[in-house]
């Protein structure tokens, strides 16, 4: 198989592992109290991906999972709080990256924290009120605790796979 093939068919593997995560948190029955908090582990993917392939595929792959399971297992304004919370949790995920200074759990601990300020921005502007804000304690709380899971879950896997070459 080329490169190339080799690349495309990797990428659905984590496309699809994404969805099915999606999928599975559907089922969990976790109530953290806040709505619309998730445990972000489709989010193990992306990080998986943003460190073994790069940032373009990285981005494909959130962009691409989050409207796909959207259109699966949720709707449009699911899909448009996701883009929000998502675009910008890769774009910190990215920067925090590439400054060389934080870990895997912190380069995700990041995203979930930005995840949850996203959408959040995106609730106020719907809302077209700036009380959902209250909110934000409580959601910084929760994407530092879900960032710290599936960072370690995601340092744990990059050990396990380092010698892979995915590219």
């Amino acid at each position: 198989m080329r490169l190339h093939g080799r690349k495309v068919a990797i990428f659905g593997v984590f496309t699809a592992l994404a969805l099915i995560f999606s999928y599975v948190e559907l089922l969990i029955p976790i109530n953290f109290g806040i709505p619309g908090a998730k445990l972000g582990l489709a989010n193990l993917m992306t990080v998986l991906v943003l460190y073994k392939m790069g940032i373009k595929e990285a981005l494909a792959l959130s962009v691409t999972r989050i409207i796909l399971s959207g259109f699966m297992f949720g709707n449009l304004f699911g899909i448009l709080y996701s883009l929000s919370g998502g675009l910008l949790s890769f774009l910190v995920m990215v920067l925090l990256k590439k400054s060389d200074r934080f870990s895997v759990a912190g380069v995700s601990i990041g995203g979930g924290t930005a995840h949850n300020i996203g959408q959040l921005l995106v609730a106020m502007v719907v809302v077209q009120t700036y009380q959902v804000g209250y909110y934000l304690p409580v959601l910084l709380v929760a994407g530092e605790v879900t960032g710290l899971l599936i960072g370690l879950v995601a340092k744990e896997v990059l050990k396990r796979i380092q010698g892979i070459s995915l590219v």
